[in-house]
């Protein structure tokens, strides 16, 4: 009972999450595609939880995680990464830091302000390079698979 409590609820909450985000914003990019990617990013993120001890590299296999699974399902489905990119980083989106970082600041509470936007934007950074770490790869990939396909025609 207490993995389901842990493990289960909060990645069928963000299931629900990213659904209600694409029924709101109006995205039609495989909605349950979608949401799957957010509920299994959301599912990395607590399992790295005791591992790491430090949700910005959570949030960095996370958001590896993801960035592998929009790209597998855009190459899948034939669809723009962003789409599913989009969505399955909802639950991930660092936007209560925001909000409490700018709560401090109005407050007059400068190293809390300061503390807190910090730890925000180490959590937004690492989702960042986690997409760009993936996404390049995919293209370097795809690059040396044209290369050799170009080669292999042109030795025929």
């Amino acid at each position: 009972m207490d993995a389901f409590l842990q493990y289960f609820l909060p990645c069928f909450y963000s299931f629900v999450a990213c659904i209600a985000f694409c029924v709101l914003f109006n995205i039609h990019t495989g909605i349950l595609i979608c949401a799957l990617g957010g509920a299994l990013g959301w599912l990395v993120y607590l399992f790295c939880g005791p591992v790491f001890q430090s949700d910005i590299l959570q949030s960095f296999v996370a958001a590896l995680f993801i960035s592998a699974y929009s790209e597998t399902m855009a190459r899948i489905r034939k669809c723009p990464v962003t789409g599913y990119l989009l969505v399955a980083f909802f639950p991930l989106v660092p936007g209560g830091g925001i909000y409490y970082a700018m709560e401090h600041a109005i407050n007059g509470e400068t190293e809390l302000f300061l503390d807190v936007l910090l730890h925000t934007l180490g959590v937004a950074g690492s989702l960042a390079v986690g997409v760009l770490l993936v996404s390049s790869v995919v293209r370097l990939l795809n690059i040396a698979q044209r290369r050799r396909h170009i080669r292999r025609n042109a030795a025929r």
